[in-house]
């Protein structure tokens, strides 16, 4: 879309060596903070403007932009250029968003938690009913990136609970594990998928649930948590070049 920009990062071509090799962006995960801050800055000149790095708690609040690095917050927002929107991942599912006439942009972290929220309200729908206040006209397209797949991801019956119980019609996306009662494989973008066709996005590319997706499956290309436990973090980020009005 022109006026849009967006991308995320793999693992390969940063400064950071041993389990974070090599293109750490996470200041959080035990990491030399020199390298980390080499791994942001080749991020920005590659962006050509500067991420602005949330610090992400697995919740749903939202913020918008102009703000600092290490703001709390599991989804931002922004419709002035000169900073991109920024989440950090290492199996959760990133989500980026763009209203089609390129007036703002947003990017959600989607982890279990945040997707499911409380009662059915999650990371997307408190980002999208905040956009909606401000943009009530807009009509929004929506980009998923790689995350934890559903071959990956064994659940117990707490997160089955939690998706099922606000929507019965979750339970598509859960497979059970043969051989060991009361777990489940879930699959994230799918759930995801899921409301945003409830919420009306109904331009979603990106992750669809094939192991291509899978940051557990494709090591030299995705970090994962998951699968190494000590892991850097990659980031989806997008911002505006040249806002409409």
């Amino acid at each position: 879309m022109p006026g849009v920009r967006a991308g995320h990062s793999l693992r390969q071509g940063g400064a950071s060596g041993g389990a974070y090799q090599s293109f750490n962006l996470g200041d959080h995960v035990g990491d030399d903070p020199h390298l980390v801050q080499a791994n942001r800055a080749l991020l920005h000149r590659t962006l050509g403007v500067p991420a602005v790095f949330l610090r992400q708690v697995h919740g749903t609040q939202v913020q918008a932009l102009p703000c600092p690095d290490g703001t709390p917050a599991d989804a931002v927002y922004a419709s002035t250029s000169g900073s991109a929107c920024c989440i950090m991942v290492a199996d959760c599912l990133p989500i980026l968003f763009s209203d089609t006439r390129g007036r703002v942009v947003a990017a959600a972290h989607a982890g279990w938690r945040g997707l499911c929220g409380q009662h059915g309200i999650g990371v997307i729908e408190t980002l999208l009913t905040e956009l909606r206040e401000q943009w009530p006209d807009a009509q929004w397209l929506a980009w998923l990136g790689p995350c934890i797949g559903s071959t990956a991801f064994e659940v117990g019956a707490d997160v089955w609970h939690a998706f099922t119980q606000a929507d019965p019609r979750a339970q598509a996306h859960f497979q059970a594990v043969s051989g060991r009662p009361g777990k489940w494989w879930c699959d994230l973008a799918a759930l995801a998928r899921q409301r945003l066709a409830d919420l009306g996005v109904e331009q979603v590319g990106g992750n669809d649930s094939s192991a291509k997706w899978c940051t557990v499956l494709q090591p030299d290309l995705y970090f994962s948590h998951r699968r190494d436990r000590v892991s850097g973090r990659m980031a989806a980020a997008i911002f505006l070049e040249n806002p409409s009005n």
